[in-house]
Parts: structure tokens; sequence; C-alpha cells
């Protein structure tokens, strides 16, 4: 049986960049060349700016399928983001695997590093204020085309070019795509079980987790859609940006 892998297209950072004339952002990433340093927080050169919702041990490294950007680009045919790695904010632009293929729990090697997958990525406004569009969020949302973060299991370094080769796979059960359409898409109401054995998988990021305990404490209601939150968010946020006259986010 040959070893699942994903091939690194791109190795990308950020630093906090002005967004929307008064905000700060660092989802505007570039890629960068030559051996990237991982450390425990992630790649040692990039930055986050909110550090409440980005960053952290469990959101160390951001990886984002580059197998997704030709769908992207169907439906959003215009958008010049998409003609290069980084429209999603991603810190390794991968190729291989998609979140239907990884598993919650998988480890990684990451060059000399091992990494650890620990939850989907939760959209926020910003994505659909960096597109300019309204709907992606929800699309992710809807599709689970989410990528994943990864928590550093072992320092390192690596470079663009190489391999991500499947060490570990302790959860075989939990593609990364099931894990977000449970706690994220609203598949929660029709595996209320699932939700009840996520809130006790130690392995899943500690807001997943907690997340997961509000869900199964809901039942099939009295928990707010989170696709509803999110495309609440969008539209306040739209509407900030258009009463500053602001149309765009970072470029």
């Amino acid at each position: 049986m040959t070893t699942p892998f994903m091939t690194i297209d791109a190795l990308l950072i950020g630093k906090p960049m002005p967004f929307r004339g008064q905000d700060y952002s660092a989802i505007a990433k570039k890629p960068v060349a030559g051996p990237v340093r991982i450390t425990w927080e992630g790649f040692a050169d990039d930055a986050v700016a909110d550090r409440v919702h980005h960053g952290g041990l469990d959101k160390a490294i951001h990886l984002y399928p580059q197998d997704h950007y030709d769908w992207w680009r169907t439906r959003k045919p215009d958008q010049s983001l998409l003609d290069a790695p980084g429209a999603f904010g991603e810190n390794i632009a991968s190729r291989g695997l998609v979140e239907t293929d990884i598993c919650l729990g998988d480890r990684f090697s990451l060059g000399t590093a091992i990494v650890e997958v620990s939850h989907g990525r939760q959209p926020c406004w910003k994505l659909d204020h960096r597109f300019g569009a309204r709907d992606v969020m929800a699309t992710i949302v809807k599709t689970a085309r989410s990528g994943l973060y990864l928590r550093v299991v072992r320092e390192g370094e690596v470079e663009a070019g190489t391999s991500m080769d499947l060490l570990d796979r302790p959860l075989p059960d939990w593609p990364v795509a099931r894990v977000f359409h449970l706690l994220i898409g609203g598949g929660h109401k029709s595996d209320l079980q699932g939700v009840r054995t996520l809130a006790d998988t130690a392995v899943l990021a500690t807001t997943w987790r907690e997340r997961a305990r509000k869900l199964a404490g809901s039942g099939t209601g009295g928990f707010r859609p989170e696709i509803a939150v999110l495309e609440a968010e969008s539209r306040s946020e739209f509407r900030s940006s258009s009463n500053r006259g602001k149309t765009s986010l970072v470029d």
C-alpha cells in the first residue's frame, strides 16, 4: 500500500498589514524561497494580527489544498487571487490530498519537523472581503473546502517542493471534512453521537472541543447555525466598508 502524501507547492508567510483602513490582517501571505524554520507556533517569520482568533499551538500552520483552486476558478473566473497560492491566507499550498482524505490527528512529516492535524479552518468574514464577494464563507461552509490547521509536534525546517508523508493515522473514521460538517456545517443535527465523540477527542483543537460540547448540549436545535453567524458577520462588515467608501481588502 502506498503511503499517502502531499506535495508542497509553496510555503507562505505574512505580516500584519492595514485592512479596510483601520484594522490589520496578515491574510495576504507571500511565497518564500529557501528553508523555512518551523517552531511550536508555526513558521518562524510568519505573523498574525488577531491573536484571539488566529495563531497559537492548535493553529500553528494553515494548510490549504491547491487541488481546490481549479474548482474555485470555475466559480470566480475573474478573481486574480486564484492565479497564485495564498488566496486563502494559507501557509502551505499543498497538492495530493484534500479534506476528505486527511483525518483529524494525522501526523505528517514536514521537512525535518512533524505536524499533526488539529482541526479544519473555520472561515471568517475577511475571506468575503478579500475576494470582494459575499459568498466565499458560505461556499466553504457548505462544501467543506475549508483547509486545515496543523500543530507542531517536532520543530524543524522545510522547503517548498518537498513532500509531506503520512506517518500515523489514529482516527481513520474522522476525515477533516466530516469534522467540519458536524461542527461548522450544521451536520450535528443528524449525528449527535458523533458530536459527543468529538467533544471527548483530545487531539481536536480546544476551541472545537468546546464547540462540540455546546452542540451536544443543544441537541438538534438551540444553537445558532454557524453559517447564519458567518453570513450575518459578512453582511455587517460589508455595510461598514460601504459606509466608509471601502470596497476591497488587503492587496
